[in-house]
């Protein structure tokens, strides 16, 4: 046998709803969901109950954001359908249409920018990198995808980030043809 022979594993097709969508569910981190758990649970048994606390109606303000930061996390989706990339969480979103898609690339949000809160602003977390300028990222982990579309770039974390990126390459080629950047394209390295 030949040191040089490859295998590849077989490709296995998206899945797509009845409208021939593609959809696909933001990365979730067990270790971010358990936080936000902990901290609603903290906030409510140790500080809301708390002799020390003389405003509660303060902490069930904080309670009651931090439900909604973690549903607005476990929120984020993306759908691809025939002219359109979709990002989407609770109270925010994106849509970009496939005909402008210059680049699909696999990246790390560090390496884009610096993250925290003051790498961001914004509902959609607009974003500012010394690499490409002004960006969004509606993402759930920092590893993920960078679609360069437009004026501002969408950095995006699907649950199968190379399933997803060979999905937005087929529909994005049927539109513009071959990319000069593209991690989801037939035999492209990932």
């Amino acid at each position: 046998m030949s040191g040089t022979a490859t295998s590849t594993a077989p490709v296995r097709a998206p899945s797509l709803d009845v409208h021939g969508r593609y959809r696909a569910g933001g990365a979730l981190s067990y270790a971010t969901i358990g936080a936000y758990v902990f901290l609603i649970l903290l906030l409510y048994f140790v500080l809301l109950h708390s002799a020390a606390i003389s405003y509660p109606y303060g902490i069930d303000a904080v309670i009651a954001a931090t439900v909604f930061l973690m549903v607005r996390y476990l929120s984020t989706s993306y759908t691809i359908d025939d002219s359109y990339l979709r990002a989407w969480r609770l109270l925010g979103g994106r849509r970009v249409r496939l005909a402008e898609v210059r680049k699909i690339e696999f990246l790390r949000l560090r390496d884009l920018a610096p993250t925290g809160f003051f790498g961001s602003w914004g509902w959609r977390g607009r974003m500012w990198s010394p690499m490409i300028g002004t960006f969004d990222a509606l993402y759930t982990d920092p590893s993920g995808i960078l679609v360069t579309v437009g004026e501002v770039p969408i950095f995006i974390s699907p649950r199968r980030p190379q399933e997803f990126a060979r999905e937005l390459s087929r529909r994005v080629r049927s539109y513009t043809g071959p990319l000069d950047v593209d991690a989801g394209r037939p035999g492209g390295t990932f």
